[in-house]
């Protein structure tokens, strides 16, 4: 079972050495975006440097740099699942040498009056995926471990948060009506796609992530509205806020 594939008892055969060379030390941090209109953006508008380049069969994702109030940042756009995710934010990190990563997204509000016009800051994410169980011993949930940072900052920088637990699914399609009744029972608030592997893989790692959430689309027992969503996905607010982070750890 998935839940026992937690070896912390002998070595992994594949390293990233066997692809990239030796590890370098770039930058420290990395902003990961699921959002191609900002990604592009920040191509626009900004003198950005290529300095690495996840490398994949079916097409390659490239990671770049750029100087913000005196300091470099980098930034890729991620593919999008626990597990590919997991992975690129592992591989920017060997290629950059970056530690602290700021990961911002949409996700699906499971409770219309607790999100709404609220950004979402994670406290513990279920593990409805595969990766985690990899990299974190088995456990419904794991904790997200700088969320009372990330709540320290949103408080100076005086932006509307609501903290709570989220849900990581593998499936968007098979969010069923029980499984969001029980996901909401256990104090879920959203549901997203890539928080709970991305957080284990840090965690093992030693790498730092800070993490906050948009909802878009909404789960509710009326039915499902995507309304929203769009905006969430690409709404440029969410780069300035985590800009104003990457100042600040």
């Amino acid at each position: 079972m998935i839940t026992h594939d937690f070896d912390v008892d002998t070595e992994p055969i594949v390293s990233l050495e066997h692809f990239y060379g030796e590890k370098k030390h770039l930058v420290d941090k990395c902003l990961i975006l699921f959002s191609k209109v900002i990604h592009d953006y920040l191509l626009r508008s900004y003198d950005c440097e290529k300095i690495g380049e996840i490398a994949a069969c079916n097409g390659n994702i490239g990671i770049y740099c750029f100087s913000h109030e005196g300091e470099r940042i980098a930034f890729y756009l991620s593919g999008v699942g626990s597990a590919v995710a997991s992975g690129n934010c592992y591989e920017a990190h060997w290629q950059t040498g970056a530690e602290k990563f700021i990961m911002f997204g949409s996700c699906g509000s499971l409770d219309r009056e607790k999100t709404i016009g609220k950004f979402i800051l994670p406290t513990e994410c279920y593990r409805g995926e595969g990766c985690s169980y990899y990299f974190a011993p088995p456990a419904d949930y794991i904790s997200v471990r700088n969320a009372d940072r990330l709540s320290a900052i949103f408080d100076e920088l005086g932006i509307p948060y609501v903290r709570g637990r989220v849900w990581t699914t593998d499936s968007m399609l098979r969010e069923t009506a029980g499984l969001v009744q029980r996901r909401k029972r256990e104090g879920c608030i959203a549901v997203e796609m890539e928080l709970a592997g991305v957080e284990a893989l840090c965690d093992f790692y030693g790498l730092e992530l800070f993490d906050f959430l948009e909802g878009g689309d909404v789960l509710a027992e009326s039915g499902y509205d995507l309304s929203e969503l769009p905006a969430a996905n690409h709404d440029l607010g969410k780069l300035l806020i985590a800009l104003k982070i990457a100042k600040r750890i």
